[in-house]
């Protein structure tokens, strides 16, 4: 009898079926002790147990976190997700922001790392700025606020190069 081990691309379908259900003990399986999880848009996470409690508080601070997938592509090695994830910002703190009650939509794609069924390395793109914005720690783009912003960044930017304290 042969057994058939998982392709890196149904282990990442699995992972995210686990998530989307929020059966974490189902997709930390998946996970070798010493796996990395790389947000960067956030930072890395470093092993299972680290990984464990960032999805713990996710769905903390999202009660009806939810997370489609739109695409995954494989090869003997690895997987690439590409990915939606909604939810209300109205559980508990997450990554130090207190929550805020709002509605947070963003798209990103994983990047696997996967041998023997098992994920080693991940690093996942998603856009922060997009996500500051929803849960209010940025103000709205084009809106008047953003605009006030951008021109007092803009002008510290001017004054640090005019009094050389900008090295770049």
């Amino acid at each position: 009898m042969t057994v058939r081990t998982q392709t890196p691309a149904e282990v990442a379908r699995a992972i995210f079926d686990a998530v989307g259900k929020k059966h974490l003990d189902d997709a930390m399986a998946y996970l070798a002790e010493e796996a990395v999880d790389d947000f960067v848009a956030i930072g890395r996470f470093e092993g299972k147990a680290a990984i464990r409690r960032f999805f713990d508080e996710l769905l903390a601070a999202f009660p009806n976190f939810d997370i489609t997938v739109e695409r995954v592509v494989g090869d003997d090695s690895s997987a690439v997700v590409q990915w939606h994830a909604a939810g209300d910002f109205t559980g508990g703190t997450f990554q130090g922001v207190e929550p805020t009650g709002k509605r947070v939509e963003i798209r990103g794609v994983d990047v696997m790392e996967i041998t023997d069924g098992t994920v080693r390395h991940n690093t996942i793109y998603y856009d922060g700025a997009a996500f500051a914005r929803q849960v209010g720690m940025l103000p709205a783009s084009g809106t008047t606020m953003d605009r006030a912003v951008l021109g007092a960044f803009n002008a510290t930017t001017r004054l640090r190069k005019r009094f050389g304290q900008d090295k770049s």
